[in-house]
């Protein structure tokens, strides 16, 4: 990989400002209470913390997903908390990439078409040659006319990645990207996103229960209790599974 050179300050590629997010059926209880965070660009970042503690509702505001009820979200420096819903969507689309743990393709769509499918909801022509790169990239080649019926779950994650790399977005969300897979898949897709980031240059920001998963990232945020209450660079399993028992106490 090349080395880049950086000139002035790197603008964050996401950033929250003093979010908050109570749900109704949370008997009042803020899922968010004044969370600010940046994610810098072509880095790794978990978020972790116990149950509850709001690390998903984080990433879904800070992903356009979810609206907050205070504070700014902003995607490459946009404030997208005040865009309107059509507006807000384009935005996703051409910005963002999403992993989930339940994957979210289309099954009646082979590989190739879920693959191309977000460009084509955004309205922007699919580059073809550079989705036939991150379908090698992830393994799958051959398996373009597929459907995610006939492959098995760690495949269909892969094919959710290659989805989010092939839009070739700003950012890329995985909520508990590994959580449905044995030890030695998760471990391959764990490798795939940091290779976004080494290789790519993409931003992966990935919510996640386990230290192990964590430790593949640069950053690891932890809540509790709707807050921001420490963060780590560079750690261990081990590191993270102690900071994890910390905030859990």
């Amino acid at each position: 990989m090349q080395t880049k050179e950086v000139r002035g300050p790197v603008q964050p590629v996401v950033e929250v400002v003093d979010i908050a997010k109570t749900y109704a059926g949370a008997g009042g209880v803020p899922a968010l209470d004044g969370v600010s965070v940046a994610f810098a660009r072509g880095t790794f970042c978990a978020v972790m913390g116990p149950s509850g503690s709001g690390k998903s509702t984080l990433l879904h505001c800070a992903a356009g997903l979810d609206r907050p009820d205070r504070g700014d979200v902003r995607l490459g420096g946009e404030d997208i908390g005040r865009l309107k819903e059509p507006a807000l969507t384009r935005a996703r689309r051409r910005r963002v990439g999403f992993v989930f743990q339940s994957y979210n393709l289309m099954d009646s769509l082979t590989v190739w078409q879920n693959v191309l499918l977000p460009r084509k909801l955004a309205g922007d022509r699919p580059d073809k040659a550079w989705a036939r790169e991150v379908i090698a990239r992830v393994g799958l080649s051959g398996r373009e006319h597929d459907r995610p019926g006939q492959l098995s779950g760690g495949q269909r994650q892969r094919v959710a990645l290659a989805r989010a790399l092939a839009a070739r977005p700003e950012v890329i969300f995985a909520d508990e990207p590994t959580g449905a897979l044995d030890l030695s898949t998760g471990r391959e897709v764990l490798t795939l996103l940091r290779e976004a980031v080494d290789d790519f240059g993409t931003s992966v920001v990935m919510v996640t229960h386990d230290p192990a998963s964590a430790a593949w990232a640069d950053r690891v945020v932890f809540l509790a209790d709707g807050r921001i209450v420490s963060e780590l660079g560079y750690p261990t399993s081990e590191q993270i599974a102690a900071q994890m028992m910390a905030v859990s106490a």
